[in-house]
């Protein structure tokens, strides 16, 4: 039997401006194997099909002939027909980073047709004339096609959004009935769009195989609709699911008929899996000997796990590669002017991890059993340097998003440290806990390697509630971090819920007093406020009554397990606070609203909180820690510029020290200014170092040559001491 070939598919839809790296990953590793593999973004191909010329041309073909029951926005744009034709090209160009040279004519009001997304966003138009022209021109180009998609959707396509496709599909899917309703409909435009893009990719690759990577609920529709109309066209390809929305939601499958549709269904980390299915198929392997596997049987859905080679480590899967992904092609959407929101949607990030799991992994609302949380494996910082630097060379980017569940600061402070060493330039950003080992020296260490922004889950502003969740974190500990990396010039961003269970509205209330006052202080530039839900897998969700809840549905129906309905008789999470706390939100990332009393975002009367005004500056002064303290295992390290030493006087020594910004001079005795010049230069990060030889704080303390120990200590309190420190000799 012949050796497979496969295709790797991203369905509709996730991101526009990057692509998701499930294919990419899986392209590195199969390649490494030795087999053939292409991929493609099967979304990118829908929406640039639709938002072209010749595709809104069908669009306002077919709503003409609904002209009658159109609702007014609609008709209002149908009236603009010619310049959204004649705008639509150059602005898809203008997003994809092509012309920039359009951006003054954008800024000049009279270019773009202004729908209804304009006229809600007056406000924040307005604001626009205070950024750059390319940001105003990006931003108001993004309101042009978040009216177009608007239109789709309310038209030709209602399962259409910029970043998700037909969600509702797969968040309410526990049985498969509601995927076999979507199916049994018509294909719309979009589909259309979207199985003309297949076709033009299976006739180009002509796989034996292709895979159908489904990370989200908004990437299920797609997928089926994909699969469906390979089984009817080409039978004879082998058609794989599989991604976050499998490795979470279908670990329960029962219902044969999502066979009728795909051949394999596979869970977890894919590489193993994969690797198993595709000698299965070369015929070198029993189903049997299949990695956690579904398939059907007789009729019957069965799975397969008889193989008993170990997943691979993060040292053994290769390189992720976007090779047959047009990066160039992806649209750089400005949904917001916040800085530090707008990294999900601006731009291409290279995604990577510096380790596989959580090493907390304890949150009771978490899936802390699941394999992608529970699994934790850290990658050496040496392997991450390496596709670092082999994705800049091959996508010439240098933009770096690391999708950890929560990456750990040991493994960022390697990574920082083999960055430094290596003289490797990039901008990267990822997601952490508030752990207090993200000390000021350590974030100006990850600053100093290109960190631009984290992102973390801070979940509740309220100790009670963070001790019920198991998070093993204060409120005052997460302020004190951010207070850290934002002393670092770097952006923090808070994931955020409400509704957890035995939550009242007061202590909700409180907790956005507490985020106000961090949005005040600088300590967030973002953050995101969801309502709790129960999942399957949590421990909430497998124990429901030790956490004061009953879990009521929905019952399964042999296809999705995930997100459960449960009451909660201690706890309140009506609509209403929901909607306050997304407008305080909205407001804060703004700049607004930032010395409002936090009731004036809700329709109903909430009690005043009872946090103290003071509150940020009482938790950034309750846990200060001393970085010099002598007792700590910390290590030096230089992130300033070369030291030049220079004679002052009889018997004393100019230190001048540089950084980047600014030069700090110090005199000292000659033998002083030596013993500093050393330690700084032992300090500074070199390839031969490779992550060792920096020296020990107890050690140069202990060994201190003008007067042992005491003497060191006296020292620390020196001004030439903390100016070299405040230039850039960490302790981490």
């Amino acid at each position: 039997m012949t050796t497979p070939s496969l295709l790797l598919l991203i369905p509709p839809l996730t991101q526009l401006n990057t692509p998701y790296p499930s294919t990419a990953y899986l392209t590195g590793f199969l390649r490494s194997q030795g087999y053939a593999v292409a991929q493609a973004d099967i979304g990118l191909d829908m929406v640039l099909s639709l938002f072209s010329r010749a595709g809104l041309e069908q669009v306002f073909d077919r709503i003409r002939t609904q002209r009658a029951n159109l609702p007014g926005e609609a008709k209002q744009m149908l009236a603009l027909e010619q310049a959204y034709l004649d705008s639509i090209d150059p602005i898809v160009s203008f997003l994809q980073g092509h012309d920039p040279s359009l951006a003054p004519r954008i800024c000049q009001g009279r270019f773009l047709p202004q729908g209804p997304r304009f006229s809600s966003g007056l406000g924040q138009i307005a604001s626009l004339r205070t950024v750059p022209t390319s940001d105003q021109a990006r931003r108001l180009a993004s309101l042009y096609l978040e009216d177009l998609a608007d239109l789709v959707r309310a038209t030709v396509a209602p399962q259409f959004a910029l970043s998700r496709y037909a969600e509702q599909v797969g968040a309410s899917a526990s049985s498969f009935d509601s995927v076999l309703r979507a199916l049994a409909a018509p294909p719309s435009l979009t589909d259309d769009f979207m199985l003309t893009a297949l076709w033009r990719h299976i006739e180009e690759k002509n796989p034996t195989v292709v895979g159908i990577t489904v990370p989200f609920p908004g990437n299920l529709y797609g997928a089926f609709r994909i699969a469906e109309a390979l089984k009817q066209r080409w039978p004879s390809i082998t058609v794989v699911l599989g991604g976050g929305y499998a490795n979470t939601e279908l670990r329960r499958l029962r219902d044969p008929r999502v066979f009728d549709y795909l051949d394999y269904v596979t869970l977890d980390d894919g590489e193993r899996p994969l690797l198993c299915l595709l000698e299965h198929l070369a015929g070198k392997r029993g189903d049997a000997d299949l990695c956690r596997t579904f398939l059907r049987a007789n009729g019957r859905v069965v799975f397969r796990n008889g193989n008993r080679d170990p997943d691979f480590g993060m040292t053994e899967t290769g390189t992720p590669t976007y090779d047959g992904l047009p990066l160039s092609r992806y649209l750089s959407i400005l949904d917001t002017l916040n800085p530090m929101h707008r990294l999900w949607s601006d731009g291409h990030w290279n995604k990577l991890t510096v380790a596989h799991g959580c090493y907390w992994k304890q949150c009771t609302f978490c899936d802390v059993g699941l394999d992608y949380i529970g699994r934790y494996e850290a990658a050496p910082s040496e392997i991450l340097a390496d596709q670092i630097e082999a994705l800049v060379a091959e996508t010439g980017r240098r933009g770096f998003h690391f999708v950890d569940e929560a990456a750990p600061p040991a493994g960022l402070k390697a990574l920082a440290l083999t960055l430094l060493e290596r003289g490797v330039t990039i901008s990267w950003w990822g997601n952490i806990r508030f752990e207090e080992a993200f000390t000021p020296d350590l974030c100006r260490l990850l600053a100093a390697s290109g960190c631009v922004a984290v992102s973390a889950g801070l979940e509740a502003a309220s100790d009670r509630l963070l001790e019920a969740m198991k998070k093993g974190i204060t409120v005052a500990q997460a302020a004190r971090v951010a207070a850290a990396f934002r002393q670092a010039g770097i952006l923090v961003h808070a994931y955020l819920m409400y509704g957890y269970p035995g939550e009242t509205v007061a202590e909700t209330i409180e907790s956005l007093e507490r985020i106000r006052q961090l949005f005040a202080a600088g300590l967030l530039q973002s953050a995101f406020w969801h309502k709790f839900t129960a999942t399957a897998h949590s421990p909430i969700g497998l124990a429901p009554e030790t956490h004061g809840v009953r879990i009521t549905g929905p019952v399964f129906g042999g296809f999705a397990e995930n997100n459960l309905t449960h009451e909660d008789h201690a706890g309140r999470a009506p609509a209403w606070l929901g909607e306050g706390l997304y407008r305080a939100l909205f407001n804060y990332m703004e700049g607004r609203g930032l010395s409002t009393d936090v009731r004036r975002w809700f329709d109903r009367p909430v009690a005043r909180p009872k946090v103290p005004p003071n509150w940020v500056e009482l938790a950034l002064a309750e846990g200060s820690q001393e970085e010099d303290d002598p007792s700590a295992e910390r290590r030096f390290v230089w992130i300033g510029g070369d030291p030049v030493i220079e004679r002052h006087t009889r018997g004393r020594r100019r230190l001048i020290l540089p950084n980047r910004v600014e030069d700090a001079e110090v005199s000292l005795p000659a033998v002083n200014a030596e013993w500093l010049l050393t330690l700084i230069r032992t300090a500074t990060p070199m390839r031969t170092k490779c992550g060792e030889g920096y020296p020990l704080l107890r050690d140069v303390r202990a060994r201190f040559p003008f007067g042992g120990p005491s003497a060191f200590d006296a020292m620390l309190q020196s001004a030439a001491w903390r100016k070299a420190r405040a230039i850039g000799l960490l302790l981490v």
